[in-house]
């Protein structure tokens, strides 16, 4: 008998919905594009240019004609570098073996969560939390438990909330620090708090870190893999270069994890992308390997930046702000302009020509999230438009 055409898609991975994040973005460049005035506070990329010697070194990759394979896990010396990385920088003492290199910090994610969940399992994500996170555990057919976080406790959620929620289910929790979208920074003592429900209870934690250059107020980022060889045996580490060396469009991210997990993640890409670019891994090289000068630059811009926006929007009626204290988002509660996210968000670009995106995918659609990885001149204009839109509602 004929099937039904077209035929039913798959539940998990057909299912997934496109990132909100990327279609506000890819609208706001098409205004721009057809000469309308829009400010975008809406994309998640540092405005700065990757440095020159991480680019020179592609060059010279290229050059030498370094456009073949490589090994599906990376280059074994980048591998090295980062293992050496993570020791230097974030105490946490691995082996090149356990570093998987990825065509983004973003598949880094996915690998992770794919592999280690199954239909039936629990995922906890504390919420407000990076839109796609929910979308991969769907993938997986594993099932999401929201912790939700609050601004008084800087979207940083209390052990005992975490606890309340682990079951018998619970396979992995997903942890971001700093944090998209909220720019909250989880301290030590959280770490601690949930290293040790992790070995309680017997669930995995993906600590993305993606954002770990970016943190202000003299705050310093810790890893949770450095926080003792327990917890460090539970504990997925992903990172990249795509934030801290201006790298989006290298595609370059990379996951450390242990050994009973590296390899089935490594497998899972040899089978799917197969490596990363060959070029692109020579510059992350240089990347790991050069000066810190540029990436501490572009951090100090941030956070004059952040002090700016947060003073702005603190004076808009209507708007309740937090202060981030990492990454380079800020997320409005706008619950007092009577608007859900989604409306204030159609509502402002088409209005007054401001892209933000709305905190419903984040899980918060009492909240709206501002990028200011972009200059002065286009938050101080951004600000002015929404608080013109909020006084005209």
């Amino acid at each position: 008998m004929k099937q039904v055409w077209p035929p039913k898609l798959s539940e998990t991975l057909g299912g997934l919905q496109p990132s909100m994040t990327l279609a506000i973005t890819s609208k706001a460049k098409a205004m721009l594009a057809a000469g309308a005035d829009v400010v975008a506070m809406s994309a998640g990329e540092p405005d700065f240019d990757t440095p020159q010697h991480i680019k020179d070194a592609a060059v010279r990759a290229l050059a030498a004609g370094q456009t073949k394979y490589t090994p599906a896990s990376g280059l074994p010396a980048l591998r090295e570098a980062v293992a050496e990385k993570m020791l230097r920088e974030n105490g946490v003492p691995c082996e090149a073996q356990q570093v998987v290199v990825a065509p983004g910090a973003k598949f880094s994610v996915f690998s992770a969560i794919a592999v280690l969940c199954e239909p039936g399992d629990e995922v906890l994500l504390p919420t407000p939390c990076w839109l796609s996170y929910a979308e991969m555990v769907r993938a997986a057919g594993a099932v999401v438990v929201p912790v939700p976080t609050t601004a008084e406790n800087g979207f940083c959620a209390r052990p005992e909330d975490i606890a309340a929620q682990v079951s018998g289910r619970t396979k992995l929790l997903v942890l971001n620090t700093p944090s998209n979208p909220t720019g909250g920074v989880w301290p030590k003592a959280a770490l601690e708090a949930v290293g040790r429900l992790a070995v309680e209870h017997g669930f995995a934690v993906l600590a993305d870190e993606i954002y770990e250059k970016l943190v202000y107020d003299g705050l310093e980022h810790v890893s949770l893999a450095s926080l003792g060889e327990d917890v460090r045996e539970h504990t997925i580490t992903v990172n990249g270069f795509s934030k801290a060396f201006a790298m989006t469009g290298w595609r370059l991210g990379y996951s450390v994890s242990p050994p009973w997990i590296a390899s089935r993640i490594a497998a899972l890409q040899s089978h799917t992308t197969s490596n990363a670019t060959s070029f692109a891994q020579a510059g992350a090289l240089a990347a790991l390997q050069g000066p810190r000068e540029p990436v501490e630059t572009m951090r100090r811009a941030f956070e004059s930046r952040r002090d700016r926006i947060y003073e702005l929007l603190s004076g808009i009626p209507r708007l309740r702000v937090a202060r981030p204290q990492g990454a380079f988002y800020i997320f409005p509660d706008i619950r007092d302009t009577g608007l859900d996210s989604m409306t204030f968000a159609q509502r402002a670009l088409e209005e007054v020509g401001v892209a933000v995106i709305p905190g419903k995918p984040f899980g918060a659609d009492t909240n709206i999230r501002l990028s200011y990885a972009c200059g002065m001149e286009a938050i101080e204009k951004a600000c002015a438009r929404l608080a013109q839109f909020c006084a005209g509602l």
